[in-house]
């Protein structure tokens, strides 16, 4: 599922779908495996909605033991908070042969209407979805990082780019994995010599942090998360699983077809390179071009990525400036552990401030931790408790990374928060100073809701608690994410209507359903 943005001086508009979720067979990379469809397609289709509009989606559920929660990434749900799509959070999700409906106002713009975009193309808006590709099924995963002794899923068998990719098919039968196989053929994008063209580049991987890269050209980041940035030129993109960048590519080369390409960073590949075409009219869209592949930047060059992330900075002209201080400081350690035998990457909650004892139920974790050995504390234990925040408030949230269970070893977490944006302050190495004075960025810090944790280091966060309701914040890579590394923050839920009957049925919930 993908939803596109625009802006108009048009009014409103209801846009009414139906959704239907069915098992198909598909072979995105050639290689036969069941999947999940929407309306016959993986991936699924896309919403084009301007500000203002309300979107309408009957969701069908068809399938045999799967229950289905559809959330909108990047859409806030101000007013909304049922329609977020969080199973166990907003909702209990809709069972198989039953009917969800989500309704909810597109807001996510960041000029006043009636005012341009600052930068200008003149070739076409393009989506560009990257993602990982697993030949397993979920419920191998869940099993594997669930089962005494822990198993690792490990690396992804496939990039796709638009649902694109190539497998390696040699020795199996062409029933289950054939190369002539439409589906599998890369996903090519036509470009007119001479022309700008606008790319948004968003990443649906379940694991992998990637690079994406276009042979021989320079790509201007413009905008991430859908907020405007100060443009930037680059040659690879870092995009990590959740984010979305806008970037302006010229087709001012010779006049033949192209790379584009992705990559795995931050983890070792064990991954093919993801492959589409850049194709210059008149030439053939299905035409391979004539050179290998770029390579993509080095996998473990931590300081390259770092770079990208201290470049971004909110647009001129376009700076919401965040509050000059907080009222409550969060700390979230990224580490991992072991719960009852069990592996678990349990962020550690701890508060910075006083009287913060009433707002948690667990005992508070030492200020005097370790970030770069394995935790001598393997045998932890988990919580269900939410952050209660007071409405209106603002918060600042310190992502800080540590070692795993394994000797020198410190993974890339995209966080994610629900319901907001947060300006992000700053970037750091090692451990972060508690006590002492931390220079954040004030003036033009970018808006985002999704950013990278790097190795070894801190990322800080301030957001503002003024959407009623109760939001996930997580690690967007869904094995962490299985493994325990979600938060919950709820502020001014007194405010939010009732649930709507459609959100109930598991749980305590089935006794509010009426007949």
């Amino acid at each position: 599922m993908a939803l596109l943005l625009g802006f108009s001086l048009a009014e409103a508009r209801v846009h009414n779908h139906t959704w239907e979720i069915t098992y198909q067979h598909k072979s995105l990379d050639c290689y036969n495996k069941l999947s999940i469809a929407i309306n016959g397609m993986t991936p699924g289709p896309v919403l084009i909605a301007m500000e203002g509009d309300t979107i309408i989606v009957n969701v069908i559920n068809h399938l045999f033991m799967e229950n289905v929660a559809i959330h909108w990434h990047g859409i806030r749900q101000i007013g909304t908070p049922w329609m977020d799509g969080t199973d166990g959070v907003s909702q209990c999700a809709t069972m198989p042969g039953d009917t969800s409906t989500y309704q909810f106002v597109v807001d996510k713009v960041t000029v006043p209407a009636g005012k341009s975009e600052p930068f200008v193309y003149d070739g076409g808006d393009h989506s560009i979805v990257l993602s990982d590709w697993y030949h397993s099924s979920s419920y191998e995963h869940a099993t594997d990082l669930t089962y005494l002794p822990y198993v690792w899923i490990g690396e992804p068998q496939s990039l796709l780019i638009n649902g694109r990719g190539k497998y390696n098919c040699t020795n199996l039968d062409t029933s289950v994995c054939n190369t002539t196989n439409p589906e599998c053929v890369p996903y090519s994008l036509i470009a007119v010599p001479g022309k700008t063209y606008r790319l948004r580049i968003a990443s649906l991987t379940s694991l992998s942090a990637l690079s994406f890269q276009i042979e021989g050209h320079n790509m201007t980041v413009v905008e991430a998360d859908e907020n405007y940035v100060e443009p930037f030129v680059t040659k690879n993109l870092y995009v990590y699983s959740g984010e979305i960048y806008s970037v302006l590519v010229t087709a001012n080369q010779d006049s033949r077809n192209y790379w584009m390409s992705t990559n795995v960073v931050g983890r070792k590949p064990a991954t093919p390179t993801g492959l589409a075409i850049f194709n210059y009219y008149p030439n053939h869209f299905h035409k391979l071009p004539p050179t290998t592949p770029p390579p993509g930047p080095a996998w473990n060059d931590t300081g390259a990525r770092i770079n990208q992330s201290l470049a971004i900075k909110a647009r001129q002209g376009f700076i919401q400036s965040p509050p000059s201080t907080s009222d409550k400081v969060i700390l979230l350690l990224n580490t991992q552990n072991t719960i009852q035998g069990r592996t678990r990457d349990t962020p550690y909650l701890i508060a910075l401030k006083k009287n913060w004892t009433d707002v948690f139920n667990q005992t508070p974790s030492p200020e005097s931790y370790d970030i770069y050995n394995i935790p001598r504390n393997t045998n932890s234990t988990s919580s269900t408790s939410i952050y209660r925040l007071e409405f209106n408030s603002t918060v600042d949230v310190i992502l800080q990374n540590a070692n795993t269970m394994n000797v020198n070893d410190s993974e890339t977490h995209p966080w994610h928060l629900h319901g907001h944006d947060f300006w992000i302050l700053g970037y750091g190495d090692g451990k972060f100073n508690m006590s002492g004075d931390v220079k954040y960025n004030l003036d033009n810090p970018v808006m985002k809701n999704t950013v990278p944790l790097h190795p070894y280091g801190w990322t800080a966060l301030r957001f503002r608690a003024d959407n009623p309701g109760i939001w996930l914040c997580h690690c967007h890579i869904e094995a962490h994410f299985l493994l325990g590394m979600p938060v919950m923050f709820e502020s001014g839920s007194e405010m939010v209507a009732e649930p709507p009957q459609q959100n109930m049925g598991c749980g305590r919930t089935k006794s509010l359903i009426k007949p």
